[in-house]
């Protein structure tokens, strides 16, 4: 229930499930870098929808409930978050989703291309591509704003407990500068932050991080 999850999970351990009204979150850890996996359900029609087929799809398929899986989407280039999904697709025939600038860098073939502001669907939720590159050309968040509730904001490796992914010196720019105008201007510091690896946090909690960033003369 919404009242117990807490988004803590380890590798090889239980997942973690968060019931809101309208869409279920279940958080997993998978493979030896501890990659968060995410299914998102949705309650009306049960279909879901996985961000990042990380690693081990034997433990993956299992979790798929039963709605079927529609949809798998990959938040970034890195092999880590996609080293699971030509299994899982081939399992299940979800449709493949992924950022234009980074589709071509994944092996399995993707089959729609986002981009910021462009909208993936799992039943009746939407969810909103949010471009914020730096980490990789195409690396982006899913926004899920709930109407009866926060906003949810699935981000891939931009951001942390701690503050933005680690990158290079080169793109950290671009990756601060699009957390600061898309995610921290405008979202609310109770916006729930599901991240690629790693304990859940809130935006609040990542705020005076970003600005330690922003101090520092990005």
């Amino acid at each position: 229930r919404t009242v117990s999850y807490h988004g803590t999970v380890t590798p090889g351990g239980p997942p973690d499930v968060r019931e809101l009204a309208h869409l279920i979150v279940t958080k997993v850890s998978v493979g030896p870098m501890d990659n968060n996996a995410y299914f998102l359900r949705c309650r009306d029609s049960g279909d879901e929808l996985l961000v990042d087929a990380a690693a081990e799809p034997g433990r993956l398929l299992s979790m798929v409930g039963d709605g079927p899986l529609r949809t798998v989407v990959t938040t970034h280039r890195h092999h880590d978050h996609w080293g699971a999904l030509a299994e899982v697709v081939t399992a299940t025939g979800a449709t493949t989703v992924a950022h234009v600038e980074d589709a071509e860098a994944i092996d399995v073939p993707t089959d729609v291309l986002v981009r910021d502001g462009d909208t993936v669907t799992v039943g009746a939720c939407s969810l909103t591509v949010v471009h914020l590159g730096g980490h990789t050309p195409g690396s982006m968040a899913l926004l899920y704003d709930d109407p009866q509730g926060t906003p949810h904001l699935f981000t891939g490796d931009g951001l942390f407990p701690g503050g933005p992914g680690r990158t290079t010196d080169e793109t950290f720019d671009e990756l601060v500068f699009n957390l600061v105008a898309k995610v921290f201007e405008a979202l609310p510091d109770e916006t729930w932050i599901y991240p690629g690896h790693g304990n859940d946090t809130v935006l609040g909690q990542e705020r005076p991080h970003v600005m330690e960033w922003l101090d520092r003369g990005w």
